[in-house]
């Protein structure tokens, strides 16, 4: 039997004596010499044409999604970077009202991906929702550089405030759009059923990162310097303009790209769902000796695991005919999604570790001597800089000497598995905390030893340098942990919700700083009612203990640790991921 699949242009062929459904894109018959092309299983041209390797995908098409995602993150950071001056200069806000404006702006901006890949995944489709949030990306940036434009004319008015605001959030749904599905895109660029493209897909998410990186620096270090030293219309219309390029080499590509093949039949979060609510209704019940019910497609592997939700495999008695029995390849998908939890779970510390490196290193770095000669001291801005350096600096040496190392002795393609590798960088963010805490405590005693103690706004004469060693190495944490984190969360996922699986991947960054928030705020209360109105984190840091906080941070990094390792040992790969 066969239906269309109108999306792709696709038949999709039923063959009634496995059960089993595979789409196939709709095309003229072909010449012996095309037959034997080497096409891609899975994916498509522009033209709905069965995919061909040697023309579509691969570094080719993957390069212009690392171009994309450069400009983008130059714009982002060229934003957020100076946001707070801008809003507590030309707009005149409270520092609190600023630091409140920009806080809910950065949590909506770390949820709103979950939404764009749900979009994507369910509906549209990677490419056109790229399209799509690119062009709200860019009329909101436009609306923000209107209104720098308009207040640099004439006396700020609210009409202009409201501009500045529509754009800013338009931002930020157009990031929610883009950033999940532009990296998802990319690495479907790449065939992991090929052992050589396998390969390449892992060396496409360490380079993909350095992108990353090299577009933040840009932006904090070019733009922010446009924006305190020229005009602000111009510190946002150039962001406004990067993006339309981003736009424009996005299009350019648009012939090479394999685009994946959705399959006609129910949402997965449907199917999903439909397992979950199915284990409940037979929650009673008991397991058939075997436990694996039919034997259908298995798109994962794992059953020994999460076996309550084999129950969704029994057929409902007579009172629960409502819920139909699930399938197995169905209950397997929806373990791939559960088991992803505990890995998200356990590297929300990391993420809490990570946001002090523009939080309070950079408060440390304020107080210290940052003069490289007697006329030119390093801005504060730019401290944060330095983990970004290091990733440059690393992710190259790691991708093209400690990869094939660690190949030759493991045999894997990848040289490590991601949860190796997102292990060690969380072991480093340990070491570096530690190293925080030994700095800071030496910063104090510097202030003690010359009397500085009561004087915080003036310079310690301790040189900046003394927090490269913290902030290299947070760097190469980051360079395993977050780029082993956007490698899992797309591979273990289904192929279907892969846009979701880097939402959430990115929801541990926004929860991380929630966290983070909430923390400081319980120990600066606490910190404060027993120590007679001075906290840890007291406005005068020379009367503060930053050493005690990092160190606290080391000791819960070393339970998340503990909890992490409890979990990646009995976590059971993917069947098909061979990289891992």
């Amino acid at each position: 039997m066969a239906t269309s699949n109108s999306k792709y242009n696709a038949i999709v062929v039923v063959d009634s004596a496995s059960a089993e459904t595979e789409s196939l894109p709709y095309t003229p018959l072909l010449t012996a010499e095309q037959q034997e092309q080497d096409t891609v299983p899975g994916a498509v041209d522009y033209k709905h044409r069965p995919a061909i390797r040697s023309k579509h995908g691969r570094w080719i098409s993957a390069s212009f999604f690392i171009w994309v995602e450069m400009a983008e993150r130059m714009a982002y950071f060229g934003i957020s970077g100076n946001l707070i001056s801008y809003l507590t200069g030309e707009l005149g806000q409270p520092t609190a009202m600023a630091a409140s404006n920009i806080n809910a702006w950065s949590g909506v901006s770390k949820l709103l991906p979950i939404l764009g890949a749900v979009i994507a995944d369910s509906f549209m489709g990677k490419y056109y929702t790229i399209v799509a949030s690119s062009c709200i990306y860019i009329l909101g940036l436009g609306l923000m550089a209107l209104s720098a434009m308009l207040s640099s004319l004439s006396c700020l008015n609210n009409s202009q405030i409201i501009i500045f605001f529509v754009g800013l959030y338009l931002v930020a749904i157009g990031q929610g759009g883009h950033k999940p599905c532009l990296q998802a895109f990319g690495a479907d660029q790449f065939d992991e059923e090929d052992p050589t493209e396998r390969k390449a897909k892992s060396s496409f998410f360490n380079w993909w990162y350095f992108g990353v990186c090299l577009g933040g620096l840009l932006g904090i270090g070019v733009l922010s310097y446009v924006q305190d030293n020229l005009s602000w219309a111009l510190g946002f219309g150039i962001p406004c303009i990067l993006l339309v390029i981003a736009l424009v080499i996005l299009l350019l590509g648009t012939m090479t790209y394999r685009y994946p093949v959705k399959l006609e039949g129910e949402s997965p979060f449907t199917r999903i769902g439909r397992v979950f609510v199915a284990a409940a209704n037979n929650w009673n019940a008991k397991l058939p000796v075997d436990g694996d019910g039919d034997g259908d497609a298995k798109p994962h592997d794992g059953s020994v695991q999460l076996t309550f939700l084999n129950k969704a495999l029994i057929a409902p008695d007579t009172v629960k005919r409502c819920v139909k029995a699930c399938s197995k390849s169905e209950v397997e998908e929806a373990k791939a999604v559960l088991k992803l939890f505990p890995t998200w779970a356990t590297n929300l510390v990391f993420a809490i570790v990570y946001s002090q490196t523009t939080t309070f290193f950079l408060k440390q770095g304020i107080t210290l001597d940052r003069s490289i000669t007697s006329n030119f001291a390093i801005p504060a801005a730019a401290m944060m800089s330095f983990s970004g350096i290091c990733i440059i600096v690393f992710l190259p040496i790691y991708d093209r000497v400690l990869v094939p190392i660690a190949r030759k002795s493991t045999g894997k393609p990848a040289g490590i598995s991601m949860l190796q590798r997102i292990g060690i960088g969380q072991f480093i963010s340990i070491i570096a905390m530690v190293i925080a805490a030994v700095i800071e405590k030496r910063r104090l005693e510097t202030a003690s030893e010359h009397g500085l103690m009561d004087l915080p706004n003036v310079t310690i004469p301790m040189s900046i340098w003394w927090l490269l060693p913290q902030y290299a190495l947070m760097g190469i944490s980051e360079a395993f942990t977050m780029v082993g984190l956007q490698e899992y969360f797309y591979d273990q996922v289904p192929n279907e919700l892969r846009s979701v699986g880097l939402s959430l991947y990115l929801s541990i960054l926004g929860l991380g700083g929630l966290l983070s928030s909430f923390l400081v705020s319980l120990i600066n209360k606490v910190t404060r009612f027993r120590g007679g109105g001075e906290s840890w984190f007291s406005n005068n840091l020379n009367h503060a203990h930053l050493d005690y906080f990092y160190w606290l941070l080391a000791a819960l990094s070393v339970l998340q640790l503990a909890f992490f390792v409890y979990f990646a040992k009995s976590y059971i790969y993917n069947k098909n991921k061979a990289s891992s």
